[in-house]
């Protein structure tokens, strides 16, 4: 049964609600590795040198944070491409099959454009 006006305006408000909380994790994500990009460009301010090791981690630390807040806009990309199929009239079918994906599956995964079943065709194809 295809979804009504009213359940793809609650996917499209959680959808919403999504982005708004992802994008503000990924600034927070941006300017803590800024912080520290800064901070070890400025070195620290006591008369001791920092060990090579201490410089490593610290690289470690802003690649990390890096590679989250990027994983972070791939979701964001996911939600915006999510909401454009509910402009389309095309959320919460199967891209796979062209069978309606159910609520429960859609409420756990908002940003999904694959029922179980096609989830399992795609998987087999690519194996």
């Amino acid at each position: 049964m295809p979804l009504s006006k009213q359940d793809l305006q609650h996917f499209k408000s959680l959808l919403l609600q999504r982005r708004e909380e992802t994008t503000a994790e990924v600034r927070t994500l941006e300017d803590a590795s800024r912080d520290q990009e800064i901070q070890g460009t400025t070195g620290d301010r006591s008369t001791y040198s920092m060990h090579m090791a201490d410089h490593g981690t610290d690289a470690m630390e802003r690649e990390k944070s890096m590679l989250l807040a990027q994983r972070e806009v791939d979701y964001v990309d996911d939600i915006d491409e999510a909401l454009q199929r509910i402009e389309d009239g095309t959320y919460g079918v199967c891209r796979v099959t062209g069978k309606d994906i159910p609520k429960a599956r859609l409420e756990a995964v908002p940003i999904t454009s694959l029922s179980v079943e096609g989830k399992m065709k795609e998987k087999e194809k690519a194996e």
